[in-house]
């Protein structure tokens, strides 16, 4: 069974920084995409970023692009997301996932929810104005 547990969220004002961590168990962390999605109250889980296997891509929502930065330490099972200038519609409870399918996925397999088999159990970002 694969466990994600997501650190590091917490409250900061506007235009401060955070970066959050999830550390994967399991032995074939380095086989599948991960990815960050958010989901702010009463709205729908929405993607925020993705990586691929050996970090060779990165995907981002438009409302983050530029500001936000995944990576990965296959060595260490752990995805990282750097958040700078955070805005309070940043607020949200953040989830790390991993990819159901190990190796190539198609471009528009990044952003569904539903592709994703594991997630951890979040941990709330809050950005202040």
């Amino acid at each position: 069974q694969v466990q994600l547990v997501e650190s590091g969220g917490g409250l900061v004002q506007a235009g401060g920084s955070l970066r959050l961590s999830c550390a994967a168990s399991g032995r074939t962390f380095s086989a599948y995409t991960m990815a960050w999605f958010r989901q702010a109250p009463g709205k729908e889980r929405e993607f925020v970023s993705a990586i691929s296997r050996s970090a060779g891509t990165t995907y981002y929502a438009d409302s983050v692009k530029g500001r936000f930065t995944i990576s990965r330490d296959n060595a260490k099972n752990t995805v990282y997301l750097q958040m700078n200038s955070l805005k309070p519609e940043d607020t949200a409870v953040y989830y790390c996932a991993r990819h159901t399918t190990a190796g190539y996925i198609d471009i528009s397999d990044y952003y569904l929810p539903s592709r994703y088999a594991y997630w951890g159990q979040g941990t709330q970002v809050t950005v202040s104005s």
